[in-house]
């Protein structure tokens, strides 16, 4: 692992219209948020996609201690100005890139004016090496959770079940269409116990916001739980990497292709300036307006 990297490009790969930007969300802790995240990155990169990796918990980060990684650099280092974004970037594996966050110092919404713009300088800089970005957040339906739903392109909510996962599901969604107008959400079953159950969880809270929001809810699949996934995260392990023929490692694949098949931005949009554009831009307003 290298915390500097060179561009990697994959021979013969078209070039992408834009960046596609994922949102993995859910309203609760502990439904496996970072772990849909880390290995769909994996799942995505066996299909030759360059994929970026954003520990998005400003407050909690958990990505590096997942992945046994020690970062020398993070996030709030390249908002500080001490370093440049392609300095923190965590070269994982080829063509997988983490980029740290820090546990408990810096918010977006407490950036400045000149922060903010070095942020929107410092993802475009690494634009050119990624596909797609995949942003783990944090759990629940604070503002800074819902600024990165925001100002992606794609958004998949992690659902187990547990009552308390649906109905704040329900919150995170219903709020990120009333008051940012998104209109549409992946939903993805974790740790279920067969397929009938993933569905069952979706038909849930779907009848929800069938019923009360005018949006439009799709079925991302399910991941089921299976022993060697606790014994992934128990070792600090990746399960793509640790039992690439289980179960879950199969749903991950799976899911892996279904995303890439989802339409892709265009250029007008599908850039990391836009995205960033988008989530302080926003923080930007909330402080305004405070």
């Amino acid at each position: 692992m290298k915390q500097l990297h060179k561009t990697n490009q994959f021979i013969g790969q078209a070039e992408p219209e834009g960046i596609q930007v994922i949102a993995v969300t859910g309203g609760k802790g502990g439904v496996g948020k970072s772990n849909v995240a880390i290995n769909l990155g994996l799942a995505l990169l066996k299909l030759h996609r360059r994929v970026g990796l954003v520990d998005a918990d400003l407050g909690l980060a958990n990505i590096d201690i997942l992945l046994g990684l020690s970062p020398e650099k993070s996030l709030e280092d390249v908002i500080g100005g001490h370093c440049s974004l392609t300095e923190a970037l965590i070269e994982w594996r080829e063509g997988l890139y983490v980029v740290p966050a820090s546990s408990g110092n810096q918010s977006m919404v407490n950036l400045s004016p000149l922060q903010r713009q070095g942020l929107i300088h410092a993802f475009n800089s690494v634009a050119k090496l990624l596909d797609v970005l995949l942003i783990d957040t944090a759990s629940g339906i604070e503002n800074h959770v819902l600024d990165f739903v925001r100002a992606s392109n794609e958004i998949i909510v992690v659902v187990c079940n547990e009552p308390s996962s649906l109905t704040d599901a329900y919150s995170l969604i219903k709020l990120a269409h009333r008051d940012y107008g998104k209109h549409r959400f992946r939903v993805l079953s974790s740790m279920v116990d067969c397929a009938q159950s993933g569905r069952e969880l979706y038909e849930k809270l779907r009848n929800a916001t069938d019923q009360f929001l005018d949006i439009q809810l799709q079925y991302a699949g399910h991941i089921p739980f299976d022993e060697q996934l606790r014994r992934a995260v128990s070792k600090r392990q990746a399960l793509m990497l640790h039992a690439p023929r289980s179960p879950s490692a199969k749903a991950f694949s799976g899911l892996a292709e279904k995303v890439d098949r989802w339409p892709r931005p265009s250029a007008a949009n599908g850039n990391l300036q836009f995205f960033v554009e988008q989530l302080v831009g926003n923080t930007t307003q909330q402080n305004v307006k405070a």
